[in-house]
């Protein structure tokens, strides 16, 4: 089976398990098809004869494709089990159309079409065959993609030289890099990893927000109507002043680029009490500390106006931007550069305004920067992957691994190897 058949195989068999994570749910993984995905790597990576290979009891699955040039550096590739729900069908049922330019019909009876006036980015790939949900759901390429570039990748490393490959298979992404915290570290002791993860062909991602959640909670005073004047204090009224006190067009609906912002997310309440939730981003590590003083400012503030009332806050960081950690060890950045160039793909660096699992390795002490899948409109039902961009994603793999091991350059050929 050649590379372009066994990663089309290989996506459509880990998209046919229903892996979509669930929010509402505290436990690590989230939804029982993630365990039953990581099970089914686990298995193929054992038959593929890698070593130390583990699934722990949060569904993170391990292992490690032992080298053959000791003196290299311990490279990780590091994917996401989980799917992201957006309301849209669990269950994904891909399919490979041919793009001729025209308007891809993705479901008949439903009448989904991906069209092309509203979707130029296809444009690029005419006569290509393109791999696309029924409509109904996402296609998962955000992550299973990046999951089949992987396996494919350690059943093929055995042709070529290469230093010692670990790789991790992780839940929750989507919901929070759950499971990229929870990783065991002593399990995934690379020198430096990449994160292959949505994207289309050439995107390298080198930077991503600062970001942290923060709740806070106001305590009000409640009391009948009778007897309210000068005695009440609405919770609610509390949370819209506090929100109230920051800026409308500092949120993500009026923000791009490296541009931060607050985003208030949700809000419960009754009576006696408010609990507002708040996240808080930011690309500039200065400018992520003083959107978390403002938040406690702001607390400050509306707790003096309401003197019979109470504001507590608990801020949570959840992942730092990458460029820190690859600003101190850029081995990672260069063989990625280096196999890119080789291959003659253009490089389209994009501050990533979202987080990957690569800000919880980088934090943890692990270089992990992210290029692409191929693919585009992740966490869509037009989400889509033209097959020659899955196998440049492959190829990019393949080529770091041999660079890392030899420093020679990495062809085109590694496609078809």
């Amino acid at each position: 089976m050649d590379v372009r058949q066994e990663l089309i195989s290989r996506l459509l068999r880990y998209a046919a398990i229903e892996s979509q994570s669930n929010g509402r749910e505290q436990t690590l993984p989230s939804s029982p098809g993630q365990a039953a995905l990581a099970a089914l790597l686990a298995d193929e990576m054992r038959a593929l004869g890698l070593a130390d290979v583990l699934v722990d009891g949060h569904a993170i699955a391990t292992g490690l494709k032992r080298g053959n040039r000791p003196e290299a550096p311990a490279i990780g590739f590091i994917a996401h089990l989980d799917t992201v729900d957006v309301g849209l069908s669990p269950f994904i049922r891909p399919q490979i159309l041919r793009f001729y330019g025209k308007d891809l019909c993705l479901n008949a009876e439903e009448d989904i079409w991906l069209r092309v006036a509203e979707h130029p980015e296809i444009a690029r790939w005419q006569g290509e065959d393109i791999i696309v949900s029924d409509g109904t759901s996402v296609l998962g390429a955000d992550n299973k993609a990046a999951i089949a570039v992987i396996m494919t990748l350690l059943g093929r490393l055995d042709n070529t030289v290469h230093g010692d490959v670990y790789v991790a298979f992780v839940p929750d992404e989507e919901i929070g890099l759950r499971g990229a915290k929870a990783l065991d570290l002593t399990r995934f002791p690379c020198d430096f990893a990449y994160t292959i993860d949505c994207c289309e062909l050439g995107e390298v991602v080198l930077e991503t927000f600062n970001a942290a959640s923060a709740e806070i909670v106001f305590t009000g005073v409640s009391a009948h109507p009778m007897s309210a004047k000068g005695n009440l204090v609405n919770p609610l009224t509390m949370a819209i002043e506090f929100m109230a006190q920051f800026d409308r067009n500092d949120t993500p609906e009026h923000t791009a680029d490296r541009q931060g912002f607050f985003w208030f997310k949700d809000l419960v309440a009754n009576d006696s009490e408010a609990t507002l939730t708040c996240l808080i981003r930011d690309f500039d590590t200065d400018g992520f500390h003083q959107r978390k003083r403002w938040i406690a400012e702001m607390a400050e503030r509306i707790r003096l106006s309401y003197p019979s009332g109470n504001v507590r806050y608990q801020i949570t960081e959840t992942y730092r931007n990458i460029a820190t950690s690859l600003a101190e060890d850029d081995r990672a950045v260069s063989l990625l550069f280096t196999a890119m160039d080789e291959l003659g793909i253009e490089k389209k660096l994009i501050p990533m305004r979202g987080g990957t699992d690569g800000a919880v390795l980088s934090a943890r002490g692990i270089p992990t920067p992210n290029f692409f899948t191929g693919a585009y409109n992740f966490h869509s039902r037009y989400e889509f992957l033209p097959v020659p961009a899955f196998e440049q994603s492959f190829a990019v793999a393949m080529g770091i691994c041999r660079l890392a091991a030899t420093g020679e350059k990495a062809g085109s050929a590694a496609v078809s190897d």
